[in-house]
């Protein structure tokens, strides 16, 4: 009985031993950790418009210096000093008096010159019929004609001399020659000022358009040209939209426009002046204030925009991004980047159209993985990031 039973042990042993392996078999299968799932963004070409911010300052759109154009005593100021006056509204009055005069000796001169011709007239054509009939001589007749053109000649002179005498007694009101915000006034009533002064009474200045005026290295300029002569790049030309920041870093609301670009770079600097028109209805820029200018450089044809969490830098500085391949497979690419725009890199080499780039789960992968993938479109990617910005705002708020 007892070898009987040690047969059947050793019968069922094996038996045994094979249900252990299938068991152990059977646990490591099970404890084998899925692919990791790694969200990938697929990237298609598309217009990108490049912005540059360049510094610059604010200049009036345009400034008349005042100045007497005759000379004599200030008797009024008739603006408010910092006020916006109107094109043509008197800002001083010069004492007419001496002009009021000059104007009426010129017309009486006129009326005497009148007199003179209307004379000449009378004898030349008297004189006419006469010397047809020789009862005057030919030289009584042409010197009658001479004295008559003589006459015309004074009334012409006589006539410049009040208008002249006019224009003078309209230069004592001294008006504003354009629209604009009035500067403080050198001058008192009382003074006495000249024709010509090189120091200016006041100043107007119009705000309302400005300009601002930046500057772009020549560097800068030509690296734009040989983009836009290979085509990658075009240009944005003059009218371009333009933002400002003031100096204190807070947005100015309304946006200008280029107006155009020096053909000269400075030699003190090497760089070029860019001129920027600005509205400017409520006075908030003035002249002279330093600002930062964004100006649109020009538009990419087919550029590549991937999301800056999927791009990193290797030990040697490069940028890089881990792209899955036609065969589900992770590979490391190495990067050209040209600059950020938004959240976003703009890049030139290493990717191309359809490329699926890692945006999330980067570090759960390594190259020749095949992870599950969860493809989503830039503007879903995008969506998200988005959300998951709000909420850690409102968790911090909270």
């Amino acid at each position: 009985m007892a070898r009987l039973l040690l047969l059947g042990c050793l019968a069922t042993t094996p038996l045994l031993l094979a249900g252990c392996d299938e068991t152990v078999s059977a646990r490591e299968a099970g404890a084998a950790p899925p692919p990791p799932t790694v969200t990938v963004v697929s990237l298609a070409p598309e217009a990108v418009i490049l912005h540059t911010t360049l510094p610059g300052r604010t200049n009036a759109f345009q400034i008349a210096e005042i100045r007497p154009q005759v000379g004599g005593v200030l008797q009024q100021r008739l603006f408010h000093e910092g006020e916006t006056v109107a094109a043509g509204q008197p800002l001083y009055q010069i004492d007419p008096a001496p002009y009021r005069a000059a104007l009426a000796s010129a017309e009486a001169a006129l009326a005497k010159a009148v007199a003179t011709l209307a004379s000449a007239q009378a004898t030349a054509t008297r004189y006419r019929p006469l010397v047809a009939q020789n009862a005057v001589s030919r030289l009584d007749y042409e010197t009658a004609q001479a004295a008559q053109k003589s006459a015309e000649a004074e009334v012409a002179s006589a006539r410049a001399a009040v208008d002249t005498a006019r224009i003078n007694l309209g230069y004592t009101r001294v008006a504003a020659p354009i629209a604009g915000r009035s500067s403080r006034s050198s001058v008192t009533v009382g003074a006495l000022v000249t024709a010509d002064q090189t120091t200016a009474l006041m100043t107007v200045t119009q705000l309302d358009p400005i300009y601002v005026d930046v500057v772009q290295p020549s560097a800068t300029v030509l690296r734009l040209r040989r983009e836009m002569a290979a085509g990658t790049l075009r240009r944005a030309g003059d009218g371009a939209e333009a933002h400002l920041l003031l100096e204190d870093g807070t947005p100015y609301p309304l946006a200008g426009r280029l107006q155009f670009a020096e053909v000269a770079v400075s030699p003190d600097t090497n760089t070029v002046t860019l001129r920027a028109e600005f509205p400017n209805p409520d006075g908030t820029l003035l002249p002279g204030m330093f600002v930062r200018a964004t100006l649109e450089e020009g538009t990419v044809r087919e550029g590549l925009l991937v999301p800056q969490q999927g791009v990193t830098h290797n030990t040697r500085g490069e940028a890089t991004a881990m792209v899955a391949q036609a065969d589900g497979s992770i590979a490391t690419r190495v990067l050209s980047v040209v600059r950020a725009i938004g959240n976003k890199w703009l890049v030139n080499g290493g990717l191309r159209d359809g490329d699926r780039v890692v945006v999330e789960g980067t570090q759960r992968v390594r190259d020749g993985m095949k992870p599950q993938l969860r493809v989503v479109t830039a503007a879903e990617f995008d969506a998200q990031v988005q959300r998951e910005a709000a909420a850690a705002r409102t968790g911090q708020r909270g």
